[in-house]
């Protein structure tokens, strides 16, 4: 099968082709393709689905290089990648402010100022702290931002984490061994990354280890070099266990803290080790500190309206006290 995609000029295609035709190689050695350049645009040959696969990525290079972003042979080999591994329609979602694009095709992106704005802190600084409250997408998007890391061989492994405190509800009570009594509250985070990488790559992951879901208890005494470090629902950590935590940072590897200071559910005699944090540490440099508001929750309007309403009835019960 052959295809023909059409180029503006010779400039277009050299941008596309990238330093002696690295990205076109990368296209051919990851899709089983062959391209030409041809004098009005680029020719694609080989098997049919595979044709097709590199057409996609073909055209969703040239798009993002007509809106002004430079191709990068990590887009190439990412987008041949997604091509290969998932489906042509995760490549035409793909956008340059675009995270990665879900295992069922869906780009993932920050939606608000405040969003953005914390993905762009994750992307610039080894500790990064989000703090805001549910809903405003800090565990999907840290998430997000781990596993693009991870596709990118930026780090070589994730850890995400919580402390053990439920709402209302201890350890104890929980039947089964310990992982087991771990899952039900670890649900959100194996939630979010199946969605991301589709279940079958992510059990292969975890079974070797490349994915570990653990409690924070499990952190103490490591060093945690070339990964990226997720610490959610950090409100309840104690201080020693937040120091404990942020002491683990290895070489090459990143960290993301994410809690809400407003649903702490911790005994009212323990400290949140997330507001000491933020006292302590708001001028170490090397560290960020995103603030999420209501104004970056990505749920359905009424959710806001109810975070709202509990916000003033909590306001008013504190000033009355």
């Amino acid at each position: 099968m052959e295809r023909k995609i059409g180029i503006d000029n010779a400039k277009e295609a050299a941008g596309l082709f990238g330093e002696i035709d690295g990205n076109s190689s990368l296209i051919e050695t990851l899709l089983g393709v062959e391209l030409q350049s041809l004098p009005d645009g680029i020719g694609v040959y080989g098997e049919d689905e595979n044709v097709l696969k590199a057409e996609a990525v073909v055209r969703r290079l040239l798009e993002i290089q007509r809106g002004g972003e430079p191709i990068t042979s990590q887009l190439v080999s990412y987008l041949s990648e997604t091509a290969r591994d998932g489906s042509v329609e995760q490549v035409a979602g793909y956008s340059p402010d675009c995270i990665l694009v879900t295992s069922k095709g869906r780009p993932i992106k920050g939606k608000t100022r405040g969003q953005i704005e914390f993905v762009k802190a994750i992307a610039e600084s080894d500790v990064t702290f989000a703090i805001g409250p549910a809903g405003t997408g800090k565990t999907f998007l840290a998430v997000a931002m781990a596993v693009s890391a991870f596709r990118n061989r930026q780090v070589s492994r994730i850890i995400l984490t919580r402390p053990a405190v439920e709402a209302g509800e201890k350890l104890g009570f929980l039947p089964g061994d310990l992982q087991n009594k771990v899952d039900p509250y670890m649900r959100p985070l194996y939630d979010a990354l199946q969605e991301m990488m589709g279940a079958e790559t992510y059990l292969k992951h975890m079974e070797k280890g490349i994915i570990e879901v653990s409690p924070l208890a499990y952190m103490r005494g490591r060093t945690l070099d070339d990964s990226f470090i997720i610490l959610d629902e950090a409100q309840n950590t104690t201080p020693e266990q937040m120091k404990m935590f942020l002491t683990r940072l290895g070489f090459r590897s990143r960290m993301v803290v994410t809690g809400d200071v407003t649903q702490i559910d911790l005994p009212p005699d323990r400290h949140s080790g997330l507001k000491e944090a933020r006292r302590i540490l708001h001028e170490v440099p090397g560290l960020r500190f995103v603030e999420l508001t209501e104004r970056d929750v990505v749920r359905n309007p009424l959710v806001q309206r109810i975070i709202r309403a509990y916000e003033a009835h909590d306001h008013h019960e504190h000033h009355s006290h």
